[in-house]
């Protein structure tokens, strides 16, 4: 089975990120405490994305739940609960490779669970699950204060998946701002960074797009970054900057969305990477 009229994914050649060039799609949603809500919104457009060819799509962070925090922990789930084997076998309907931003993932603490971000392969199977490692325990305003570290427990391994599209390297929101995991993740092999994030309507005005295109630009990588946009109702994060972005190699968008729930489309090609790693090769001339 397949999404919409298009092509069957199996019957499309996948040369490796070395050689071939595909869609990538970045959803964007506002998704809130309603979970089958967000879930119907989500889904539909991973379709959407599919059938306008993607490969690859992701959805942004707390895809399935952002509301009240006490509450994501109480129904925090297991990698093997429901949220997780809807978005296995939504891959595997449509045959593309599925990064569930993130979701709350159940951890051993009893007021803590992970900020969990699973890659599932076009058969549906998880490829990579990484756990977010920097919390945004920040005070700002009174518009942006927010403590996640009181709610959500660190994870502590960096991921790269190996993928007939590519490596990609996976983090989640805050991560965005600490350089050396994104060199880390370069060092590992990526090639393709993803970043689903929920980044307030503050700190996404003044950084989002700079700090996605440093990264681009630093490790001569693709960014990949699905966004949660509006208002939820989390008594929190009380608005959401949107602006889902794919950025290339050189630091150059190739496609950006607004401030509504949709799907950002973009062909990634493998010989710009080349291109730009071997006229500019940074990574042999580190000094430190």
């Amino acid at each position: 089975m397949f999404c919409g009229g298009q092509q069957p994914r199996s019957e499309r050649r996948i040369d490796g990120m070395q050689e071939a060039s595909f869609v990538a799609a970045a959803v964007q949603l506002t998704s809130t405490s309603e979970v089958n809500r967000n879930w119907e919104a989500a889904s539909a457009l991973v379709r959407e994305a599919a059938d306008s060819g993607a490969l690859l799509v992701a959805t942004p962070e707390n895809t399935n739940f952002l509301g009240p925090h006490e509450e994501k922990v109480r129904r925090a789930e297991p990698l093997e609960g429901p949220t997780c084997t809807r978005f296995s076998g939504l891959a595997r309907e449509c045959e593309i490779f599925l990064l569930l931003g993130s979701f709350n993932e159940r951890s051993e603490e009893v007021d803590r669970c992970y900020n969990t971000s699973v890659l599932f392969g076009p058969d549906g199977k998880r490829l990579a699950v990484y756990r977010k490692m920097h919390l945004f325990d920040i005070d700002l305003s009174d518009e942006v204060r927010f403590q996640e570290s009181a709610t959500i427990k660190p994870g502590d391994e960096i991921v790269v998946a190996e993928t007939e599209l590519g490596a990609l390297g996976l983090s989640v929101c805050y991560d965005l701002r600490f350089g050396e995991l994104y060199r880390a993740l370069t060092q590992a092999g990526a090639e393709i960074f993803c970043v689903p994030s929920a980044f307030t309507w503050t700190t996404g005005k003044a950084h989002w797009e700079l700090l996605l295109r440093t990264r681009a630009v630093e490790n001569q990588c693709f960014v990949i970054a699905p966004a949660q946009c509006g208002r939820h109702d989390d008594r929190g994060l009380r608005r959401s900057w949107g602006h889902s972005i794919i950025i290339d190699p050189w630091g150059q968008i190739l496609a950006i969305a607004g401030e509504e729930p949709g799907v950002t489309l973009a062909e990634l090609d493998a010989k710009k990477i080349t291109e730009v790693r071997q006229s500019m090769p940074v990574a042999n001339h580190r000094r430190l």
